[in-house]
């Protein structure tokens, strides 16, 4: 059997051979940009796992041997999804790893902006006298205040059961829920993004990159947002319109604090919003936190992720039916 691997992991694929159970030749492509791809080794792939890099028609049309692509991780937005029906190639993804990480990051963000700990990390390093009356204000008790969760799948869901300790009401949207899952998982449901919006002081956008979420959040989104309200991005950084809309958000204050592990380009361009994040610019104040996509990582969520993949693949080569399937 082989096994193509396009990208972000180097031999040795142990955990994706454990999968197969051995008996398998790996090619490890090494690239996110698909031109760079060798045709003749495409043509032999029994099975091709992708992580980052972007597959379109010009790879599919090569997979004359390929029995099944799998996707590491959730998002399929850089997958051509038509090009694999049209070549009759089912694609799985991966949503069932490092979901406690994942929600745990998303929670870490929404704690530390509440909370305003990088903001008090930053005016206490220097010593101006007023070390214990250096207060940052407003700062909302957790108990007072209204957390909005946006997309309540398995992450969103594991972000509400976090939160409800804490004692703030939660709203969730998801139009793909049924309404009893509100009440099994613990938040109230809401029937329009404005409305959960226009009520929440931290919103967690835990929903994945499709057609309908791309650059969701717009001037329009942060419009309708509560002055001064809080965001958490531990999803997609396509759910981002651009830095510019992100900037001046923070930058008028309606947009009190950004938390996101995810950017619209990854690594971030040079913008200016990027500029004062590295230069601790006064103005920022500790209020733009960014971790370098990296939410979904611990040791075993990331062995989860491998052996899952590959484990997916080799059970349908084995006859089983195509677990997570998207085409």
């Amino acid at each position: 059997m082989i096994v193509g691997i396009t990208d972000h992991y180097r031999a040795p694929f142990d955990i994706e051979e454990k999968a197969f159970g051995g008996n398998v030749e790996f090619i490890d492509f090494n690239s996110r940009d698909e031109s760079d791809f060798d045709a003749d080794k495409l043509r032999q792939l029994d099975v091709l796992l992708v992580f980052h890099a972007r597959i379109g028609a010009r790879t599919i049309e090569k997979l004359d041997n390929c029995k099944i692509v799998v996707r590491y991780g959730v998002g399929v937005d850089n997958m051509d999804l038509e090009a694999l029906q049209e070549k009759g190639i089912p694609l799985c993804n991966t949503p069932d790893y490092g979901i406690e990480e994942i929600a745990a990051t998303a929670t870490a963000h929404i704690l530390n902006l509440w909370r305003r700990i990088s903001a008090y990390d930053l005016a206490s390093r220097s010593d101006d006298g007023s070390w214990a009356k250096n207060i940052i204000t407003p700062i909302l008790r957790i108990s007072e205040a209204t957390l909005g969760v946006v997309g309540t799948g398995r992450i969103g869901a594991a972000v509400v059961r976090n939160m409800v300790p804490y004692g703030c009401r939660i709203l969730g949207f998801d139009e793909y829920q049924p309404a009893s899952h509100a009440d099994d998982v613990g938040y109230v449901r809401v029937e329009t993004l404005d409305e959960l919006l226009a009520a929440s002081d931290v919103v967690s956008l835990n929903c994945v990159l499709t057609e309908e979420t791309a650059g969701m959040v717009d001037e329009t989104f942060v419009a309708a947002m509560k002055p001064g309200a809080l965001l958490v991005n531990t999803a997609r950084g396509g759910l981002f319109e651009n830095l510019d809309v992100l900037e001046a958000g923070l930058r008028s204050g309606h947009l009190g604090g950004l938390g996101t592990d995810v950017l619209p380009g990854e690594p971030p361009e040079d913008h200016s919003l990027i500029r004062a994040w590295r230069n601790f610019e006064p103005w920022l104040g500790g209020r733009l936190v960014i971790t370098p996509h990296t939410a979904y990582y611990s040791e075993s969520a990331l062995y989860d992720m491998r052996f899952k993949a590959a484990e997916t693949a080799a059970l349908f080569l084995q006859g089983n039916e195509a677990r997570n399937r998207i085409v």
